[in-house]
């Protein structure tokens, strides 16, 4: 008796994991890595020694014997497609996926308020992210680096702004 009772019990949790997991919207899989807090401890930053890269993905989701990275944004998704900084974040995701577990996702998952977009790791993604990379690197070199966005609420958020020539705030 004691053992149906048990085996009822774990049944119940289960049923209630699956039901909490479904409101997050993630994706079929085991959670294998969180920055969120929520389903496992949060883990330590992914690190590529070869790329000089370091993140931390929201979750990271095992199918099969595929890791897939998803990154999770508050606001609703973009009407024309993810912006370019939200790609190039997963794409960043996905080389230290591939570095870390040895084997390159296909693909990663942002997941808005509203709905969740998949953008596919191609070979081209992962060439604009590497020269991506080595840009950045050029500009922490650099004296003078150029305002390289359009956009005034960024500037006033912007902790360069009292010293920036071209600030638009």
């Amino acid at each position: 008796m004691l053992a149906i009772i048990l085996l009822g019990l774990a049944i119940l949790v289960w049923l209630l994991a699956r039901r909490a997991r479904r409101g997050t919207g993630l994706p079929a899989g085991t959670v294998v890595y969180t920055d969120t807090g929520g389903w496992t401890r949060v883990e330590q930053p992914l690190f590529s020694a070869g790329l000089q890269l370091t993140g931390k993905p929201d979750y990271l989701i095992r199918q099969h014997d595929i890791i897939i990275p998803v990154e999770v944004k508050s606001a609703q998704a973009p009407a024309g497609g993810p912006y370019a900084a939200h790609i190039y974040q997963l794409a960043a995701y996905c080389a230290l996926v591939a570095e870390t577990y040895g084997r390159r996702p296909p693909y990663g998952l942002i997941q808005y308020a509203d709905r969740t977009l998949t953008v596919d790791y191609s070979r081209g993604l992962e060439t604009e992210l590497l020269e991506l990379l080595e840009e950045i690197r050029a500009d922490a070199q650099a004296d003078d680096v150029g305002r390289s966005h359009e956009s005034a609420a960024r500037c006033r958020a912007c902790g360069f702004r009292e010293v920036c020539d071209e600030a638009l705030a």
